[in-house]
């Protein structure tokens, strides 16, 4: 595999592409041709070699708007290697992270014909103050936190291309 890598992401509060960003830099840094952009912005993915996918996980389901692209791309998707990093828990206790990696199992189990080549569950961001009416008002005891561990992040990054690589001949 040797063309171009899109990384697309879904959103409510930036959180997921900010992990998108970090990793694009990553790959060009690698030498990779990559075309970041939004999900709600991908037509199509033609001339697409490789696929990075993030989303969060809200309520233990996937961002709605990534299991419909997921759907709405299906036969794209099976013809090429696809890497997909989910924002889970947002503190660092073990029950909430391996939480995170069932809701995940469970969440693919109802795409059976998604097999993402490379996976990842990383941290997210929590923060109230970007809530609106009425969470802003009734999450409004919780404090902010930020799980992400950019240093876990950028190691994935720099992993994604030989795995993606043995990814494109299936």
């Amino acid at each position: 595999m040797s063309g171009s890598v899109m990384i697309t992401w879904v959103t409510r509060y930036g959180s997921t592409a900010e992990v998108a960003h970090a990793i694009a830099e990553v790959l060009r840094s690698e030498g990779v041709r990559v075309d970041e952009r939004p999900l709600d912005r991908v037509e199509n993915l033609d001339g697409v070699d490789a696929l990075v996918l993030g989303c969060a996980l809200y309520v233990g389901r996937l961002h709605r708007d990534a299991r419909r692209f997921l759907k709405l791309h299906r036969e794209a998707l099976s013809h090429m290697p696809v890497a997909l990093f989910v924002l889970g828990p947002v503190d660092k206790d073990e029950k909430q992270w391996a939480a995170a990696r069932k809701q995940l199992d469970k969440e693919l189990a109802k795409l059976p014909w998604f097999h993402p080549h490379v996976e990842a569950v990383f941290g997210g961001r929590w923060d109230p103050s970007r809530l609106g009416f009425p969470w802003k008002w009734t999450l409004r005891s919780v404090p902010a936190s930020d799980a992400r561990d950019w240093e876990a992040i950028r190691a994935w990054a720099v992993t994604l291309m030989p795995q993606l690589h043995s990814g494109a001949a299936q």
